[in-house]
């Protein structure tokens, strides 16, 4: 249960604003021999969780923007609003996106994005991405 725990907690981590790589800890963990439904379903979920963690910033501290720790600047922000206005609540299935796919969870939550809805595409999305890996690894 730890290891699935702490696959968790990597997926968790690399969906936030925090750099990390869950898909390493991933393909140790099934090389070493996990199931591998199980490793899908526990990166899946810390990584669609990790997410959801930046909707609620997007969401309720928009306030902050003019504060140095503030993740994104003034500029950005209007052009990544911007952006998602464009393409809509369909692009958060590309929410798994090493470049680019937090901003689009946090812009996702200042654009008051319906929390069901997002969670439902951010998961679809996350979840084939590591179906994806998954799929690869096992071909290797």
């Amino acid at each position: 249960m730890a290891t699935y725990l702490g696959l968790f907690a990597s997926a968790f981590l690399a969906a936030t604003l925090v750099p990390a790589w869950s898909e390493v800890v991933f393909a140790a963990l099934l090389r070493a021999g996990h199931d591998p439904l199980a490793l899908w379903a526990w990166a899946t979920a810390g990584n669609t969780l990790g997410s959801a963690v930046n909707w609620v910033l997007g969401r309720y501290l928009l306030h902050f923007q003019d504060r140095r720790w503030f993740p994104f600047r003034r500029d950005k922000l209007g052009a990544s609003q911007r952006w998602f206005q464009r393409y809509g609540v369909w692009s958060l299935l590309f929410a798994w996106l090493p470049v680019g796919g937090d901003a689009l969870t946090f812009i996702a939550g200042m654009m008051r994005v319906r929390f069901s809805v997002f969670l439902a595409l951010t998961c679809a999305g996350k979840g084939a991405r590591y179906a994806i890996l998954l799929a690869l690894l096992e071909l290797v």
